[in-house]
């Protein structure tokens, strides 16, 4: 694998302990600009569908690897991780640590795609796609289950209190398996009909 070259840091640019350099927008958008830099969007394929910068390839990080991701980059390019606020790219780059002992050079994005746009970058958004995400959609039904079984076994029924326990276990199964039921079903929903219309780098080309 070709090693990436080193450029000197700038102003714009922090290392973090593991040795992972944090970025601003406007710093990563003259790299990417350069050539110098290929964004992954570590978000989930229905937040990539809504809006997504263009030439961001996806990678979610439900099923990140660094090896996908890396793959994604011409060689002496940067890899550049973002997600909404800077939290989950974090946690991406970070799962990336075993790449830089071979050469890559590893950013994060700080403040993800909304200091993007903040920054006054330009965002692709596609409207017709839902404008919640599936993974906000999963916590307010569990939220609203829990309360409601919660209500119900408080006022009407004690009996009520096993649908709270439902999405409870629901919530334990999908931690241990890596799966959640209740996501695959609304994902079918007919107002996230879109949400697998994002172009994602797996299905031969970045978005």
């Amino acid at each position: 694998m070709t090693t990436m070259p080193q450029a000197t840091t700038s102003a714009a640019t922090a290392i973090s302990p593991g040795g992972i350099e944090n970025a601003s927008p406007a710093q990563i958008a003259e790299w990417v600009r350069r050539g110098e830099a290929v964004i992954i969007d570590v978000r989930e394929p229905d937040e990539h569908a809504r809006e997504h910068i263009a030439g961001a390839c996806l990678v979610p990080l439900s099923s990140f690897d660094p090896e996908r991701a890396a793959a994604r980059a011409k060689p002496g390019q940067m890899l550049v991780m973002h997600c909404r606020s800077g939290r989950r790219s974090a946690d991406a780059a970070g799962r990336c640590a075993t790449l830089t002992p071979k050469g890559w050079r590893l950013v994060n994005m700080t403040g993800g795609i909304e200091a993007w746009k903040q920054a006054g970058l330009p965002v692709e958004v596609n409207t017709a796609a839902p404008r919640m995400s599936l993974m906000r959609q999963v916590q307010l039904t569990i939220g609203v289950g829990v309360l409601a079984g919660c209500a119900l076994a408080w006022f009407v029924h004690p009996w009520f209190i096993g649908l709270a326990a439902f999405f409870g276990a629901g919530l334990v199964f999908a931690g241990l398996s890596g799966t959640c039921g209740l996501a695959a079903v609304l994902a079918r929903m007919p107002w996230n009909a879109h949400q697998g219309t994002g172009a994602s780098c797996d299905r031969g080309t970045c978005a």
